[in-house]
């Protein structure tokens, strides 16, 4: 499954990149993680729910950040296995400045296997724009808070 879209943020890039590469702000932000636990530099445990359809489920894996180039661009890679399946998935984001403004591109690819794949695959681009939706809202609360302190 792939996704694609762009989100703008109402914050300078080099604030937005901060905040991307913080573990606490991607916990909160992402949509289904429940504990993300640094192992290693740019590598983090994770604890995920995520529901598809009539499916639930929990998996267990890594988040790993790769190929960063700051503040224009980060790759994150994440593998989980859970009673629903597997999932791995790999999504690019691209910074752009824009007037004190940020432009952020993402594609994504995921592959999951096992029931949730089963019962839920022909939801899954619905399910993955929901969540970017919800990420980016999020994401755009942390500024704000992080602004008003």
């Amino acid at each position: 499954m792939k996704v694609e879209g762009e989100y703008t943020v109402a914050a300078p890039r080099e604030r937005v990149w901060t905040l991307l590469n913080d573990p606490g702000v991607l916990q909160r932000a992402t949509p289904g993680v429940k504990e993300l636990q640094p192992i290693g530099e740019d590598t983090y445990r994770a604890v995920i729910e995520l529901a598809v359809g009539p499916v639930r489920g929990t998996f267990e894996g890594k988040i790993t950040i790769t190929e960063k180039v700051p503040p224009e661009r980060v790759t994150m890679i994440v593998e989980g296995s859970g009673r629903p399946g597997t999932l791995k998935a790999r999504g690019d984001l691209q910074l752009v400045a824009q007037n004190g403004s940020t432009l952020v591109r993402y594609t994504g690819d995921a592959q999951v296997t096992g029931v949730l794949m089963s019962v839920g695959h022909r939801l899954f681009g619905g399910v993955a724009k929901e969540m970017a939706g919800k990420f980016f809202s999020a994401l755009a609360r942390e500024i704000e808070h992080a602004a008003s302190r």
